[in-house]
């Protein structure tokens, strides 16, 4: 029997350490504050609460139980986050895939994933019918049923353990085989916790989110706005050019950004004539932001905090620069998160001395259990503390520790390079680039036994120029032997350089 005047607000909310359990929460003490605004408008806690347990609902009249996996590729709209919650509440693993995931991907996710049922929009339902002998549902088919369910009395929610799979977040890497990191409500909870921690999102803050909710940066603003009270703006799809319009009219104080859009608002802002969003802070992860774009967004956002951040999927951030703290050391990567811990190894796999450069290995809670079915790749990257058997994530990344504890980032295993019997990195040569006025944005590849080093850099300037401007900021070695110029980069879905799509095209060159 229907009940339209149930309130969310008055369901009990158990399972603390779970996913669901922080709308529950946030329902609880805040029903009428705006949850999130996508393009169909304004969702409350207790709207989202009651959305999140007719999902459920649904989930569970298909037959979906505890440990089945629910493939989803939808757009970033109120649905998704109602799904994030409510296959949380019924024990189901969310896969969230980015909708614009090809077929030729999307057939070997969905046999490495093994989806009990799979939920598409639109056109896109057609491309998930037939990729495998599962129930592909179509979202608008489905959701006046899930919208029915959330006026029902709600039911008990399953009694989830903490240490059971809330999601499985595929994540790209440097071959074709897909990768998901295994993430657990404990985990996934005490990351989210220990970010607010530090970046303490508000009751007051309206955070304006461009990246897809499969993507771990996007699904955390989910979970970071709960925590905070906060309202999440879900992006559209509005062109670009209307992009600081709508941070206006949303009134947006926080926004996640990656390298290739700060350049963009920076740039937008520098032409634009009205008054600035209120924007208090910008955070950063993917890649570090070029000098030039945090100056430009400064200049642009008067007393804008630019906080820097450092992580991985496999235990979702690892350090993050306190934002009172922005411009005391400007090449850090900031502070381990709270409750956790940051080592420093050697070849020989013991700590090296601060100020020496070694793998970045994360401690603590935050650490995910592996990958999904990818044993090998699990027993090498996550591996047993010899001392305390607590969990550590090998992260394959190089940085140092300054003597007070803060992270310095040098480069990624496959960033690291010998060249002329010197050990070097693209960062560093990527940052000496983007120094050069002028130039963008660059991503340089290292050398191969077919080729040498080659800078790419999004800039006006001669090939030339560019590396005359390098050579009287690198040493010589690290000069690169070739400069290829272009109007744009090719990005990645998640808007990070496209290295592979450089690689093939200067060894197409060659050919």
């Amino acid at each position: 029997m229907e009940n339209p005047n149930t309130s969310y607000a008055r369901t009990p909310h158990g399972n603390r350490g779970t996913v669901h359990s922080l709308i529950d929460d946030a329902a609880a003490d805040s029903p009428e504050r705006p949850c999130l605004t996508d393009s169909f408008g304004q969702v409350t806690y207790d709207r989202m609460a009651a959305l999140s347990h007719g999902f459920a609902t649904w989930l569970t009249r298909q037959g979906a139980g505890r440990g089945d996996r629910l493939l989803v590729q939808l757009p970033s709209r109120r649905e998704l986050v109602a799904m994030v919650y409510g296959a949380s509440r019924a024990g189901v693993i969310l896969v969230p895939l980015n909708p614009a995931m090809k077929k030729y991907h999307l057939r070997s996710v969905i046999e490495d994933a093994q989806p009990s049922l799979m939920i598409g929009d639109g056109p896109g339902t057609a491309v998930l019918d037939g990729l495998a002998e599962v129930p592909v549902h179509d979202l608008a088919a489905i959701w006046p049923e899930v919208e029915a369910a959330a006026r029902e009395d709600a039911s008990p929610s399953v009694d989830v353990r903490p240490d059971e799979t809330a999601f499985l977040v595929y994540t790209s890497g440097s071959t074709a085989a897909p990768k998901a990191v295994i993430c657990p409500h404990a985990q996934v909870t005490f990351a989210s916790r220990a970010i607010q921690q530090v970046l303490r999102y508000g009751p007051d803050d309206v955070v304006f989110c461009r990246f897809p909710i499969s993507w771990d940066y996007g699904l955390y603003k989910v979970l970071l706005t709960a925590l905070g009270r906060s309202e999440l703006v879900l992006d559209g799809g509005e062109s670009d050019l209307v992009l600081l319009r709508r941070m206006r009219e949303t009134g947006a104080t926080v926004v996640p950004i990656v390298p290739s859009l700060a350049a963009m608002i920076g740039t937008m802002a520098r032409r634009d004539r009205e008054a600035p969003p209120p924007v208090r802070m910008f955070t950063n992860t993917g890649a570090a932001l070029p000098a030039h774009a945090v100056t430009a967004l400064r200049d642009a956002f008067p007393g804008v905090q630019v906080v820097r951040q450092f992580g991985q999927t496999e235990c979702k951030r690892i350090t993050i620069m306190p934002p009172d703290e922005e411009h005391l050391r400007p090449l850090s990567v900031g502070l381990p998160l709270p409750g956790t811990s940051v080592l420093i190894l050697g070849a020989d796999g013991e700590p090296v001395p601060a100020g020496e450069t070694g793998e970045i290995v994360a401690v603590g809670p935050h650490v995910m259990p592996g990958y999904w079915r990818r044993p090998e790749l699990t027993a090498r990257t996550f591996r047993r503390d010899p001392e305390t058997g607590s969990l550590r994530l090998h992260t394959g990344d190089y940085g140092r520790l300054d003597q007070d504890g803060y992270l310095y980032f040098e480069g990624r295993r496959d960033d690291m390079f010998k060249r002329k019997g010197i050990r070097m990195s693209t960062v560093e040569i990527e940052a000496a680039a983007m120094d050069i006025p002028g130039v963008r944005t660059a991503a340089a590849l290292p050398p191969t036994d077919s080729r040498d080093l080659v800078i790419f850099a999004e800039t006006e300037l001669a090939p030339h120029t560019v590396l005359k401007e390098l050579a009287e900021r690198l040493e010589s070695a690290k000069v690169p032997a070739q400069c290829r110029v272009l109007a744009e980069l090719p990005l990645s879905l998640h808007g990070k350089n496209a290295r592979q799509a450089l690689v093939e095209m200067i060894d197409g060159e060659g050919r």
